[in-house]
């Protein structure tokens, strides 16, 4: 059953915050990905995308927590190494070690990201300085949400806009949008999934 919107959206910033965390924990594969020896071992692992926005998605319009999630994306942050044969070699081992699991778990070195965001969209992007920094290049500020295990070793949230673009069920792209073919793909495909969100094209 879907949640009272308009109570979700009046509350205040730590119950919203405590309903979207609650949200993203009801999908068990967050929880296990983040706790997994492997994931523990990588500098600044965060979960982020689909995944994550997605299970709030479902909470609000009243869906299974991994309704259309197709896939797991998982950030670290290297700046030591930036080679890609490093980074391929990581996100061959978390694949291999999900993959029993039944779920797709893609890792990505944030700290590399502007060396092919740049080649792919033309585009001059500087380094990041952390994971969590990631969520704030989004293509829209409804995605700017991510999860880690804090310093007390409990979830949290990395919500740099807040939670209103996310509970307002309107997808906006972000103003300085990159790949505007992408995105309006992107939008036709969840539009169909998620009919009750209002999706803006580029």
């Amino acid at each position: 059953m879907a949640i009272d919107l308009d109570e979700i959206r009046n509350a205040s910033r730590d119950v919203q915050s405590r309903f979207v965390l609650d949200a993203v924990l009801a999908n068990p594969h967050h929880r296990a990905i983040l706790e997994h020896d492997l994931v523990r071992e990588l500098p600044e692992p965060f979960l982020m995308a689909g995944s994550v926005y997605k299970a709030v998605w479902n909470a609000l319009l009243g869906e299974a927590p991994d309704f259309g999630v197709n896939d797991y994306d998982l950030a670290y942050f290297n700046p030591d190494d930036l080679t890609e044969t490093s980074e391929a070699a990581i996100e061959v081992s978390i694949a291999d070690a999900f993959r029993e699991r039944g779920i797709e778990v893609e890792a990505c070195n944030q700290a590399r990201v502007h060396i092919w965001f740049n080649r792919k969209f033309g585009t001059r992007r500087e380094a990041l300085s952390s994971s969590l920094e990631a969520v704030e290049k989004f293509a829209s500020r409804t995605h700017a949400i991510g999860l880690f295990v804090g310093a007390n070793g409990q979830p949290a949230l990395h919500a740099p806009f807040g939670f209103e673009e996310l509970l307002s069920l309107h997808i906006r792209p972000a103003p300085d949008l990159s790949g505007a073919a992408a995105w309006n793909a992107k939008c036709d495909e969840q539009s169909c999934l998620w009919p009750g969100l209002r999706f803006e094209r580029a």
